[in-house]
Order: structure tokens, then sequence, then C-alpha cells
């Protein structure tokens, strides 16, 4: 009985996180035309969330394109089809591993940060004096954030599956000697703009939200004490990744099935 109590606890606990999670969505979608009044605010939050993980999300994508390639080259070779490892590496970058690594990588770096800084500001009751001052925190504070994680994460998707296939083509053609016409054709011929290119920027999206909406839930509602802080950052980590996750599942089924 004991263990049927902590499981209906535990899943209670979880609907209720996720209906406040869409209460509080839905807040900062009703603040769109205050957040669309002061631009400047967004913009500044998509340099700091998005234009400086653009490194991370470059580098990691060179070398997760580079390892495809090896990959890819040394399985289709036993076959004879090493020609179409062009195509291979795309679809694999554009389709599923381009979104979701970058946005598990966007919310290691800039989904923590971001809590981490709601999370201070409300432990030095910043947040608090702004309702003193009649400014709505969330229309301050948590909306140029979210929208600016919704924004960037396509961008960076982007970033990491041109880094990516730009990684296969030097292993597959610098380095193991495939023809560069058959590499490229291979993949212009096979890759569909709506199916593959567009179905992944539809993933990122949906992955961005989902991320941006975590990160300033949790700063926004954690303890305000420094180990509250920390364990909000935790939080938005972990709980982005296993979302990704299982977006990308329900996503994949409605979209390449």
């Amino acid at each position: 009985m004991n263990f049927i109590q902590t499981i209906g606890t535990k899943t209670l606990a979880f609907i209720q996180t996720l209906g406040a999670n869409a209460l509080f969505l839905l807040n900062i979608l009703l603040l769109l035309p205050q957040s669309l009044l002061r631009p400047r605010l967004t913009v500044r939050q998509m340099y700091f969330s998005g234009v400086l993980s653009v490194l991370i999300i470059a580098v990691s994508g060179l070398f997760v394109g580079m390892v495809i390639g090896l990959q890819g080259y040394t399985q289709l070779a036993k076959f004879k089809s090493a020609d179409v490892l062009g195509f291979m590496v795309a679809a694999s970058l554009l389709r599923e591993l381009g979104p979701v690594l970058a946005a598990i990588l966007f919310a290691s770096s800039a989904g923590g940060a971001m809590t981490s800084e709601i999370g201070l500001m409300k432990t030095t009751e910043q947040l608090e004096a702004m309702n003193v001052m009649a400014v709505n925190p969330v229309a301050r504070v948590v909306a140029p954030r979210f929208w600016a994680g919704v924004i960037s994460m396509p961008l960076l998707a982007c970033i990491f599956n041109v880094a990516g296939i730009y990684g296969g083509y030097l292993v597959g053609v610098e380095w193991l000697g495939l023809d560069a016409g058959i590499f490229w054709s291979n993949m212009q011929n096979n890759i569909d703009v709506s199916y593959d290119v567009i179905n992944g920027l539809i993933k990122s999206l949906c992955f961005g939200t989902a991320v941006a909406l975590i990160a300033v839930y949790q700063g926004f509602h954690c303890v305000p004490t420094a180990e509250g802080i920390l364990r909000a950052s935790t939080r938005t980590v972990v709980s982005s990744a296993l979302a990704v996750l299982a977006l990308d599942f329900i996503l994949t089924a409605f979209m390449f099935t």
C-alpha cells in the first residue's frame, strides 16, 4: 500500500506541475503585447541565451557530424554503399540529432543561466521591488527570456546542422577520400525541404518553447536561497532533457510515420 501511495503522490505532483507550467505559459502569452512594445529586452536576452551559446553549439555539431561520418562510412563501405554518406549525415542531423542535441546543450548552458538569474533576482527581492513599483515582473523579466529562448533555439539548431554536415564532409571527403560531387549530389537529391528541414525546424521550435518555459518557471518559483537556486538550476537541466526526449518521440511519431 505504501508503494501504491507513493506512486499516486508522485503522479499527482507531476500533474500539478504540468498544470502550473501551463498556467504560467498562458500568463506569458497574455503578456505578449507588452513584450512587443519592449523589443530591446528580448533582443538583449537573445544575445545572452543565443549568441553566447553559438560556440558550444557549433563545436559540438562539428564533432557529432565527424563521428556520424566516420561511423557511417565504416558501415556503409561493408555494403558498397558509401556514396550515400552525405544523405545519411544530413538526414540524421536534420531529422533527429540536430534539434535534440542542440536543445539539450541549450538547456545546459542558457537554460540553467536563465533559472539562476531569475532565482537570484527573487532571492535579492528584486521581483518584489518590481511589484511595489507596479511593474509586472513576469512581463519585465520572464517574458523577454522566454521569447529569446523560443526564437534562439531554431537558429542554434540550424547552426548545429550546418556544422555537423561540414564535419561529415571533412571526414568523408577530405579524410576518407569520398568524391565531393557524389557526397553533395546524394544529399541534395534525397533531402526534402518540407519533410526533413521544415519538420526539423518545427521540432527545434517546440524544444525551445519547452526548455525556455521550464527554465523561467523554475527560476520564478524557486526557493529564495542559494541552495534553492542550485536545486532549481539542476531541475531545469534534468527536466528539460527529459522533456526534449519525450517531445522528440511524440513529434517523430506524427511527422515521420
